[in-house]
């Protein structure tokens, strides 16, 4: 098998620099993580931009999605600041439309993956059981679970992704 990873940005990838949060978003770690694990399949890692996710407009949405529409392999990782993480998620499903033949798994991190105490590890780990696990469509994989784009939403307060009723 193999996943091509697409890469945006977001918290898994940011770098602090002070202790007043100062942060940019830095080189893409999914395939350190990914190496380091020791995974059984080949992957391929493109760096679409580096955003925080509450930078990411419309038209970068479309340019996500554009990019997994003519990827050439049918399974997908994009790792996604979670902030606006949903959106991006339901933009590629409306892109592909129902009938695609691709699993797209989106992926984020709450913490840096740099951090010692990061859920990045994990949720990559998740993220790449889910994508040749699952059936074909657009998912979310955060924090332990899988959900359909249109049937999460990340809980601020509680600050982890949630089944919307």
């Amino acid at each position: 098998m193999h996943v091509q990873i697409l890469t945006t940005g977001g918290t898994i990838d940011k770098v602090y620099f002070d202790a007043r949060s100062d942060f940019e978003v830095g080189e893409p770690q999914v395939s350190e993580i990914l190496r380091t694990a020791g995974v059984g399949f080949d992957f391929a890692v493109e760096s679409l931009f580096r955003k925080d996710s509450l930078e990411i407009t419309d038209d970068d949405r479309a340019e996500i999605a554009a990019h997994v529409a003519r990827a050439g392999s049918n399974h997908l990782i994009v790792t996604h600041g979670t902030d606006t993480m949903v959106e991006s998620a339901r933009a590629i499903e409306e892109a592909l439309g129902l009938d695609t033949s691709k699993t797209v798994v989106l992926v984020g991190s709450l913490a840096p993956a740099r951090f010692r105490a990061s859920d990045a590890e994990f949720n990559v780990g998740f993220a790449a059981a889910c994508v040749q696990a699952l059936p074909a469509g657009v998912w979310i994989a955060m924090n332990g679970r899988f959900f359909r784009p249109r049937e999460v939403r990340k809980n601020l307060e509680a600050n982890r992704f949630e089944a919307v009723d």
